[in-house]
């Protein structure tokens, strides 16, 4: 974003948060969402960072405060993981595991294409 756009709201008498409020983030709002989807389809993608840190186990933990740290495995490194050593019934799963995900990158796409006509 140009800084003349903050320079211009402030000299016409404008608040610090007005400023920003009704200038600097309707400016920067295409590089918000770029920033947004990227950052999201990047934290879909990291799959063995991700392994290794959340612990990589099959078990559903349960529900309440304490579930917020119990290990987990992520639906990309089920894939990963699981794609070596898996039989023909079981290599479909994985493959229907992939399509889930690839529909959610298309709802993300999707919802980042609206956002972003709502802005012209």
């Amino acid at each position: 974003m140009p800084k003349e756009y903050k320079q211009a709201a402030l000299a016409l008498g404008s608040s610090k948060w007005q400023t920003i409020y009704r200038v600097v983030v309707p400016a920067a709002k295409s590089g918000l969402i770029a920033a947004v989807v990227l950052g999201v389809g990047r934290a879909i993608g990291e799959t063995m960072a991700i392994i290794m840190v959340i612990g990589n186990t099959v078990l559903i933990p349960e529900l309440g405060w304490e579930s917020i740290f119990a290990p987990v495995r992520t639906l990309t490194g089920n894939i990963a993981l699981e794609m070596g050593y898996a039989g023909p019934e079981h290599r479909q799963a994985l493959f229907a595991t992939g399509i889930i995900l690839f529909m959610f990158i298309i709802i993300i796409n999707s919802i980042t294409i609206v956002l972003r006509k709502k802005e012209y």
